[in-house]
């Protein structure tokens, strides 16, 4: 995966992705943080790739991103673990 940081600062990132899907998955995670305030893609034109923009409060942003990354990563864990009991 790649990601380029285009922006940061302690309550703010913005972040330009490859992918679309990962962009979305990581949005509906971010909003379940209490401490992001704001978070939202954009993609001006579909050949660019599209870019997150995290707003937090209370926590750095980018600790906001990473948080959600682990949570994705854990939930991708127990998901693999239950198809390998269904074996």
């Amino acid at each position: 995966m790649e990601m380029n940081i285009l922006k940061s600062s302690k309550d703010e990132i913005e972040l330009e992705f490859e992918s679309l899907t990962l962009v979305e998955i990581l949005r509906v995670y971010l909003n379940k943080d209490s401490a992001v305030t704001f978070t939202a893609w954009k993609r001006n034109h579909p050949t660019e790739k599209p870019v997150l923009k995290v707003k937090a409060k209370g926590k750095i942003a980018i600790k906001a991103v990473d948080d959600a990354v682990s949570a994705i990563s854990k939930d991708l864990d127990k998901l693999g673990a239950g198809f390998k009991k269904m074996k």
